[in-house]
């Protein structure tokens, strides 16, 4: 069965959320996760990333401090999923709460391994 990378992106808040408003969105995410391990759909709940990391470039040669949260777009995680097709993979991201939140970008695996 196919696996997707679901790549969730998000716009840089004006303010973070409160902790009622955090515990509302990992409440979400709870529900999310439980349904789709049991479906066999979520195969890595995947992880968020931290606001800035290293940029490789130029096959080493350049490393800088990056991607910056004044970026108009920030990568903020991932997830693994197997489905049957790219239809399958919508249904479920479109119950993601990063896909509520955000954007939800879906991507096939090539399966080089």
């Amino acid at each position: 069965m196919p696996k997707y990378l679901f790549i969730y992106r998000n716009e840089p808040m004006p303010a973070p959320p409160s902790p009622e408003e955090m515990q509302g969105v990992l409440a979400q995410w709870g529900v999310w996760i439980e349904k789709f391990m049991k479906t066999g759909n979520l195969l890595d709940p995947g992880d968020g990333l931290k606001e800035c990391g290293k940029v490789l470039r130029q096959g080493g040669t350049a490393v800088t401090d990056g991607p910056f949260v004044e970026a108009k777009e920030i990568l903020g995680g991932y997830s693994i999923i197997q489905a049957a097709n790219y239809d399958e993979a919508v249904a479920v991201a479109k119950e993601c709460p990063g896909a509520l939140h955000g954007t939800l970008e879906i991507r096939e695996l090539a399966g080089f391994s």
